[in-house]
């Protein structure tokens, strides 16, 4: 876990100091609503043998009073579709956001554009497993090649392998039912 959280770091102290301070002045109302999962990077144990039957999946990203994330997330699990909804609690930052009492240390926005895609980091703790995930949200099920090329920076950057890499697949079942349960259509 230390080595994932030094390399998220030196990938962090690495990033343009014009984009890091562009991100710094964001809204987190930007981020509001919802977004295609269709890439991933993950450390997490089994997801390299997995990932080839993952398919797109759904997060509706809406904002408590409070300034908190509360994220409507649809999720593969041994091929069947799981809806979660998790509160992220903002920390000292303005785009840092986590909930350790759930396993989620930090969620973080590398880059955007908001329009189209979001580069997402989140360094997770669940049961005896410490591992981090890089995701590319889109607005549409297809991303364009730039947010595809910035999530492979970010991905190779942060230290995730080829085989720890996925384009998911473009069955939007999984999507959909996070879309509808949180608001959104269908």
């Amino acid at each position: 876990m230390a080595g994932v959280l030094l390399t998220a770091l030196l990938a962090l102290v690495s990033v343009p100091r014009a984009q890091a301070l562009w991100l710094g002045r964001l809204d987190p109302q930007q981020l509001l609503g919802s977004w295609y999962v269709v890439a991933v990077a993950s450390g997490e144990r089994d997801f390299a043998v997995e990932k080839a039957t993952k398919n797109i999946e759904g997060v509706v990203v809406t904002l408590t009073p409070e300034n908190n994330l509360k994220m409507l997330a649809s999720r593969h699990r041994l091929e069947r579709c799981h809806l979660h909804t998790v509160e992220l609690l903002k920390q000292d930052s303005r785009w840092v956001f986590g909930n350790p009492s759930l396993g989620v240390l930090e969620y973080r926005v590398l880059g955007t554009n908001f329009r189209d895609y979001a580069v997402v980091f989140t360094q997770l703790e669940l049961a005896d497993e410490a591992f981090g995930t890089v995701e590319l949200y889109s607005r549409r099920e297809l991303a364009s090649q730039e947010a595809m090329s910035l999530f492979t920076k970010w991905s190779k950057g942060l230290g995730f392998l080829s085989q720890q890499q996925a384009t998911l697949q473009r069955d939007l079942t999984c999507a959909l039912k996070a879309f509808q349960a949180g608001g959104w259509g269908s």
